[in-house]
This record gives C-alpha cells, sequence and structure tokens, in this order.
C-alpha cells in the first residue's frame, strides 16, 4: 500500500476559471491571483490539480465511479439502501421513467463536476501554453497530458448525456456561453479523439512518475472511443450502422497496446481489486489515491461510500448497489464450463447444487462465503440492510476491508485509497475481440476472449473458506472453436463483458453500444419485478433513457442555447 504516489495531487483550488456560471462555473477556495501562476513550478501544479479533478466527484455527483450510471441502470444491480426513498434519484434512474431534467443530484451535480475537471484542464493548458520549452522543458508533455485529461471527462460526458457542448482552452466565457450542445454524433466524437490523438501524438512511451498518462494509455482510450463511435445511432440513439472502417481503427489502436508488451493480465483477477497490487502490469490508467499523506482524510475515493455492508459491525452504512438475481444466475455455467445463454435466468439459482463462474465470489457477497477474500468474516444475510426489498446479495468489487491500510471512515461514508482503474488490459484484450466478431474475423476474437475465460479459471487462491473448501462449485472453461460462429462469438463477447467488469459500472454503456438496451432491460424487467416487486413499475423507453437529460438548470442558465435529449 503506498502512503505518497509520485505524482502529488493538490485538492485545494488554485484560480477562478474563465467561465460562466452553473456547471460550466466553478469558483474553488484558496483563489490565487494570476501573478501566482507564471512560474513553471506553479504551472506544474496547476497540471496536477487537472489531474486531482478527474477524481473530485462526490457520492451523488459521481464522475468516476458509474456504480449508479452503469451498474444500478443495467440488469447488474440494484440501487440498495434503506428502501426506495434512500437517495430516491437512484430509483428513479433504476426505473428509468421517473429520470426528469430538474434533478439535481447526479444528473444536475455530474455535469458540474465533470465541467470542473474540463475546466481546471483548460486553464492548464493555457498555463503551460504561455511559458516557452527553455523555461519549461516539460511543455510537450505536460500539454499531451493535459488534452488526454480533458478528453477523457468529454467522454465521460458524452456516455452519459450524448449531446453535450464542447470547448477547448482557447473559449472565452461569452464564446462558451454560445456554445450549443446541438452538434452532429458524428463532429462530437471526433472533437473528443482529436484530443486523444493529440496525446498519442506528443506524449512518451513511459513517464517516470506513477499515474501519468503516456502514449499506450491514449492510444488504449481513443481505442474505446473509436468502438463506441463505430455503431452509429440516429437521433433517437437507434444503432442504424456498424462502421467498419471505425472496427479497423479498434484493432489497430489496440494491438498497438498489446504489442507495447509492457501490459499483461494479472494471474488473479482479485489483484484488480486490492490496493496492494495496484498500478499492477493490467492497469493502463489509473486515478491515483491516497492515505496518509498528512492530510486530514487522504486523498480517498468517496464515490463508492454508500456501498458497504450496513449491518456488519466493521462498516455501518450504507447497504448501496445490491448484486441482482439476474446477475447472480448469469454465472451459473453448464455441464462443459460455458454460459448458459439461454436458460440462466428460467428460474433463481441453487448455488449449493449449481456449478458457477469463478468471478461470483470476486463480484457478489453471499451468505456463507468470503466477504472480500477475507475467510474470517464471511458475508451474512444479516448485514444486508433491506432485504425485504433488494433481496440478500451484495457487491464488494470496489470495496475493501476494513483492516486495509487504504481504508477510512469518515462520519458513516468509507473512503479507500486503492486506485480507481480507467482502463485495464482486460478492456483492451475485449474491445480488440468485439472489433474482430464485427469485422467478421471472429476466429481472432477466440484466443483473446479465452484468455479472459481462462484467467477467470485459475483466479481461485483466495476463495478458501477457513476450513480450505470453496464456497462454490467452480467450472470455468474456453469457448470450443467449433460452432464459433460470428453470432455466436458475439453473444459469448457480450456475456464475457458482462462478467468480467460486473458491478464496475461499464455494462449499461454497453448495452447502449450495442443498440439492444432496451431489448435486455425489459426482459431483465418483466422477470426481476417478480422477484423484486419495488420494480413493478419500471420501464426502459427506446430513444429516451440511453442518456440521462441535459440538466433543467443549465438549459435555463443559457437561455435555451441548449438543446434538450429526446422524450425529456
Amino acid at each position: 500500500m503506498k502512503n505518497k504516489i509520485l505524482i502529488t495531487i493538490v485538492t485545494t483550488g488554485l484560480i477562478t476559471f474563465s467561465s460562466c456560471k452553473k456547471g460550466l462555473d466553478y469558483n474553488p477556495t484558496g483563489v490565487l491571483s494570476s501573478s501566482d501562476l507564471t512560474s513553471p513550478t506553479a504551472v506544474e501544479g496547476l497540471v496536477t490539480a487537472a489531474y486531482a479533478a478527474i477524481g473530485n466527484g462526490d457520492m451523488i455527483g459521481p464522475i468516476y465511479s458509474n456504480w449508479a450510471y452503469g451498474s444500478v441502470r443495467s440488469d447488474d444491480a440494484y440501487k440498495g439502501g434503506g428502501g426506495t426513498g434512500d437517495v430516491g434519484e437512484i430509483d428513479a434512474m433504476e426505473h428509468y421513467n421517473l429520470v426528469t431534467p430538474t434533478m439535481d443530484a447526479f444528473v444536475s451535480r455530474t455535469w458540474k463536476n465533470l465541467f470542473k475537471s474540463i475546466s481546471r484542464a483548460n486553464v492548464a493548458l493555457r498555463a503551460v501554453n504561455s511559458l516557452s520549452e527553455t523555461d519549461f522543458p516539460q511543455k510537450k508533455t505536460r500539454l499531451a497530458e493535459l488534452h488526454f485529461l480533458r478528453a477523457h471527462s468529454y467522454f465521460t460526458m458524452k456516455l452519459l448525456y450524448k449531446n453535450i457542448p464542447i470547448f477547448d482552452e482557447t473559449a472565452s466565457a461569452e464564446d462558451i456561453l454560445k456554445t450549443s450542445n446541438d452538434l452532429k454524433n458524428e463532429d462530437s466524437w471526433n472533437k473528443i479523439a482529436g484530443d486523444f490523438q493529440y496525446a498519442i501524438d506528443n506524449l512518451p512511451a513511459t513517464q517516470s512518475q506513477i499515474g501519468r498518462a503516456n502514449k499506450t494509455a491514449a492510444q488504449a482510450y481513443l481505442a474505446k472511443l473509436r468502438l463506441f463511435q463505430a455503431y452509429e445511432q440516429d437521433d433517437y440513439h437507434k444503432v442504424i450502422n456498424i462502421n467498419k472502417t471505425r472496427l479497423q481503427e479498434v484493432v489497430d489502436l489496440t494491438q498497438a497496446v498489446i504489442s507495447s508488451g509492457k501490459y499483461a493480465l494479472n494471474a488473479d483477477i482479485a489483484d484488480d481489486f486490492l490496493p496492494e497490487t495496484e498500478n499492477s502490469a493490467e492497469s493502463v490508467f489509473a486515478i491515483q489515491f491516497t492515505i496518509n499523506d498528512g492530510t486530514t482524510a487522504g486523498r480517498l475515493n468517496f464515490e463508492d461510500g454508500l456501498n458497504y455492508p450496513h449491518g456488519a459491525p466493521q462498516y455501518g452504512c450504507c447497504g448501496f448497489h445490491a448484486a441482482s438475481q439476474n446477475l447472480v444466475n448469469a454465472h451459473t455455467t453448464d455441464a462443459n464450463g460455458l454460459p448458459n445463454f439461454t436458460t440462466f435466468n428460467n428460474s433463481i439459482a441453487d448455488l449449493n447444487t449449481a456449478t458457477v463462474d469463478v468471478r461470483l465470489d470476486h463480484t457478489v457477497g453471499i451468505d456463507g462465503h468470503p466477504y472480500k477474500y477475507d475467510n474470517t468474516k464471511p458475508f451474512s444475510n444479516s448485514w444486508v440492510r433491506d432485504p425485504g426489498v433488494y433481496g440478500n446479495f451484495h457487491t464488494m468489487r470496489n470495496q475493501q476491508l476494513a483492516s486495509s491500510a487504504s481504508y477510512f471512515k469518515l462520519g458513516p461514508f468509507m473512503g479507500v485509497a486503492k486506485n480507481y482503474d480507467i482502463l485495464r488490459y482486460d478492456d483492451i484484450l475485449l474491445m480488440q475481440a468485439e472489433a474482430y466478431i464485427e469485422l467478421g474475423q471472429q476466429d481472432k476474437a477466440l484466443p483473446l476472449i479465452n484468455q479472459i475465460r481462462n484467467r477467470a479459471a485459475g483466479s481461485t487462491a483466495r476463495l478458501k473458506k477457513l476450513d480450505g473448501t470453496f464456497p462454490s462449485s467452480y467450472n470455468v472453461k474456453p469457448y470450443p472453436s467449433a460452432g464459433w460462429t460470428q453470432d455466436y462469438a458475439r453473444t459469448a463477447l457480450q456475456w464475457e463483458r458482462r462478467l468480467e467488469f460486473a458491478t464496475e459500472g461499464e455494462r449499461f454503456f454497453d448495452l447502449v453500444r450495442w443498440g439492444i438496451a432496451e431489448q435486455v432491460l425489459n426482459a431483465y424487467i418483466n422477470v426481476e419485478k417478480t422477484r423484486r416487486t419495488f420494480l413493478a413499475t419500471a420501464k426502459f423507453t427506446a430513444g429516451r433513457d440511453e442518456y440521462l437529460p441535459i440538466p433543467q438548470s443549465e438549459i435555463t442558465f443559457t437561455n435555451g442555447l441548449y438543446k434538450q435529449n429526446p422524450g425529456y
């Protein structure tokens, strides 16, 4: 566990951003005058502040942890907590049809927090550009890092809201107020891609300091953007074409990352979720967090602070992010160690007799199973806050044990210093596999997907109970080449992404990218509401619920310049 990362993250504000009010305005505490920010040391501090900004979300305005946006809005998880009214905005998102543009928590707050991070990047870009390379030898690299960070925040905004205003460091406050969000979808993707391409062209292959973006991280991120862009949508979010040129870009960019030789899968998937093994060869880019750094509470991730077992005495709050029955069922396997694609959800899985994918016990808190690899304190149904509403399952990938050196309790909420991976090597492999499948080259995808399955099958070392036995009967095998058609490969890829990133906030965005969100989620609701009656009135409406609304406060402030998303 690190006590201080090599990039020291600053959390105090540095300047007043040249911008407009509402989400486009950020007036930080500790404001300094422009004359204090002209030295190379001060400018370097602004770059560090831009790195800090991508980790500056909060529990009701998250900007990196997508547990509410990508997990609860999917078939992976329920909101959890103390009933449907506890943080009701997430309940609204889980129902889809209850989301409104006037929701201040989440919908509006996340918009504002993301624009704060964009503003930090733009301020730093202006400051770096003001110096010569003689005075600031790191100028080229720092500019590229800032383009990368800005693109990261815009990419996140686009996944959430789709139709967003995009402006760069040259825009004045007046320019920003005149910048509409009514861009063609292709144009907005390309604007963000331009930042990533700038980063690719100017970043070094390696950085001496942990946490800084490098060339391969930019290539990986551009690949992810091009993958989303490849699934072309109409104005009502329907996928109308899959662009093969974009898919080939994904193949080429991911191959550059793979061929760099810098990255590899960890032998055990557990290493992706523990602070002791962060910044491993599997981590391509991560937000860095610290503890014991001389500040009161460290530099911690509090965005997952609601998501600890409520009844467990070592935690005490708050029971959010409960794994769905559907997700648990999806981990069952057949006699050949393969997923039950068509029958997995026909009934509630009997975990005492079913064979399952190993990743179940890395993901879901289950009565009697070790919780977060601690077999001395197995998960208990007594830890569940509201089993009558949300059932007895919990989640645990992004939680840490109370005994971990990374753990800090601030009042009722939990923060951790475990880094938050934005891009991992498992994602790179599956992105390339997806592109190959949609290009009709599914045979090239098979070994990539099987790398993921073979790693999963071998990830059992930390899962034993105190008596030395395993809590589940594991049976995970690679896919055979026989019958590996494009349609079967596509189904396998989509299944593999679900299990590999279960509860990490990827699932909803994958469904929207593939154009199957309405089909999958309404089928999920129709069955799940018979098991969890709080979902009785939930309904996903195609052409509306793929994206959050543009906050009404932002539309009002710009005098109607911003165009609302369809259906709101």
